[in-house]
């Protein structure tokens, strides 16, 4: 089944926003063997609105908006499906025992404009919004259909996969069975990757594809099978991932689809660590990301952002010689971080980054995206220096990565 999504908002189109809401879709119809045939982001404008609708219908038997159903006056969105598919707006009583429901556990005063949220049109069939006070609606011509979500990602991503997507599997069925195997892989290139994997690519039976998602530090390899035979789906994902794991051997560093916060968490739980960060140039990233893992307090004490070198000195005991006689930035430094990390913070291991993020501050020796890192665990302390490309973010964001999946692979016995 190929469906059209359609994501509607000013916000968007000025890049004040990023669209999330289709990626969640596309991932939540995969195993049922549907698929986005294309995404269109329009604005708040009626006519623009009427003519992706008309678009996506010719297309596609199912047409997913996200968008536009909030009580203000730019969420023009309801006015235009009354345009599209007809009828009026009616009071819809359920809609606003849901909506009420919300405000008060919001402790919140409901007003004119949010009761208006309980106004749908004759046309469609409301569908409860658990999270939010825009109902989702049903509409329908013909054998298409068009369900309009709210554009908040949280609402529509649980409106969608507990209430949307088990109503249109209903009504259209299932294509057929998919199934998905992550493995993940560092320490190699992707060209070499797909050499060494040459044979197994060949060898894949119809319905079986196996494709290269490259991240910085790590290849994620997804092994997608199809079919019509649920067991015989699943098996083959099985074993085509079990032959995976034996040919790749110790570039393997997880086998599901996980961030590299989680890979390290997967390793510091293998072992029954825990681990400590000592940030400069990444300032407080490695943390933050390590932190957004649910439970990670139990292995996880805390981070010091010795952004100065007073603070590398005063909380990490750096020693002010060796930062006179290589630098901040600098592997001795970097180890001498990591080591003070594990020792004020009391933890098993410990990750220390410096570096020269940009746009300033770069030498011919040590250029912007030069970032030096030591890595502390119960069999020693070693460091090691990366040069990232990109601009600011993009240097903090790929040290931090590479910053997790190093130290996983040494507590995975991987270098």
């Amino acid at each position: 089944m190929k469906v059209s999504i359609i994501v509607i908002g000013d916000e968007l189109l000025l890049g004040q926003v990023t669209d999330t809401n289709s990626g969640d879709i596309a991932r939540a119809i995969a195993p049922a063997g549907w698929q986005v045939a294309q995404v269109a982001t329009v604005a708040d404008d009626s006519a623009a609105i009427r003519d992706a609708i008309e678009t996506a219908l010719a297309a596609t038997d199912v047409v997913l908006t996200t968008g536009g159903l909030g009580p203000t006056k730019d969420d023009i969105t309801k006015a235009t499906l009354i345009e599209v598919f007809g009828g009026e707006l009616r009071f819809d009583a359920e809609v606003m025992e849901n909506v009420k429901s919300i405000f008060a556990r919001r402790g919140l005063d409901m007003n004119r404009l949010t009761e208006s949220q309980a106004m749908v049109p004759t046309s469609c069939t409301p569908i409860r919004n658990a999270l939010g006070t825009a109902p989702v609606m049903w509409f329908e011509r013909g054998k298409k259909v068009l369900v309009a979500m709210p554009g908040v990602p949280f609402e529509t991503r649980h409106a969608f996969v507990v209430e949307v997507f088990p109503r249109l599997l209903e009504h259209f069925g299932r294509d057929c069975w998919m199934e998905h195997r992550t493995l993940i892989v560092s320490g190699i290139t992707e060209s070499d990757l797909a050499e060494k994997l040459a044979t197994f690519e060949d060898a894949l039976p119809t319905g079986a594809h196996l494709a290269y998602l490259p991240n910085p530090g790590y290849i994620r390899l997804r092994l997608d099978v199809a079919g019509t035979d649920e067991k015989m789906v699943k098996s083959t994902a099985d074993s085509g991932a079990n032959e995976l794991k034996a040919r790749l051997g110790n570039l393997l560093i997880a086998e599901a689809d996980l961030t590299a916060e989680e890979i390290l968490l997967d390793a510091l739980r293998g072992r029954g660590l825990t681990v400590a960060t000592a940030e400069s140039c990444t300032g407080g990233n490695i943390a933050h990301r390590i932190t957004m893992i649910p439970g990670a307090s139990d292995f996880y004490p805390g981070s010091v952002v010795s952004y100065s070198n007073e603070v590398k000195m005063n909380l990490l005991g750096v020693n002010a010689a060796v930062l006179e006689a290589y630098g901040a930035v600098s592997e001795p430094v970097a180890r001498q971080m990591a080591d003070g990390a594990r020792r004020a913070l009391g933890a098993d291991c410990a990750v220390a980054t410096s570096g020269i993020a940009g746009p300033s501050g770069g030498s011919p020796e040590k250029p912007v995206g030069t970032v030096c890192m030591a890595f502390a665990t119960p069999e020693g302390t070693d460091t090691a220096t990366f040069h990232f490309p990109g601009d600011r973010a993009r240097v903090i964001d790929r040290a931090s990565t590479t910053a997790l999946i190093e130290l996983a692979k040494r507590l995975k016995g991987i270098k």
